[in-house]
C-alpha cells in the first residue's frame, strides 16, 4: 500500500488501514522510526478506550499487594546475590 504527499507534506491514510485501526478524524496516531530507518506508524489509544480491555480475575487488598511486593524485592536481592 502507499500514498502520495501533498504540498502539505501530508498523505492520507489508506481506507483499509482506517479501518483496520478503527481511525476516526481526530485521533492521534505516533510515529517510531527505526535504527534501520525503517518507520512505524501506530494509533495512540486513549486510556477511555482501554476501559476493560483487562479482565480482574481476583481482586486484592493493599496488604496482598504490599506482600507482593516485598516478596519480589527479596527474590530480586537473592537473584542479584547469585551473580
Amino acid at each position: 500500500m502507499e500514498s502520495a504527499l501533498c504540498v502539505k507534506g501530508q498523505a492520507t491514510i489508506p481506507k483499509i488501514i482506517r479501518e483496520h485501526f478503527h481511525l476516526q478524524p481526530g485521533d492521534r496516531i505516533k510515529f517510531f522510526v527505526h535504527p534501520d530507518g525503517s518507520v512505524v506508524i501506530l494509533p495512540k489509544i486513549s486510556t477511555a478506550k482501554l476501559k476493560g480491555v483487562v479482565r480482574v480475575c481476583r481482586r486484592a487488598s493493599l496488604e496482598d499487594m504490599e506482600a507482593a511486593i516485598s516478596e519480589g524485592a527479596i527474590s530480586s536481592r537473592q537473584h542479584a546475590r547469585r551473580r
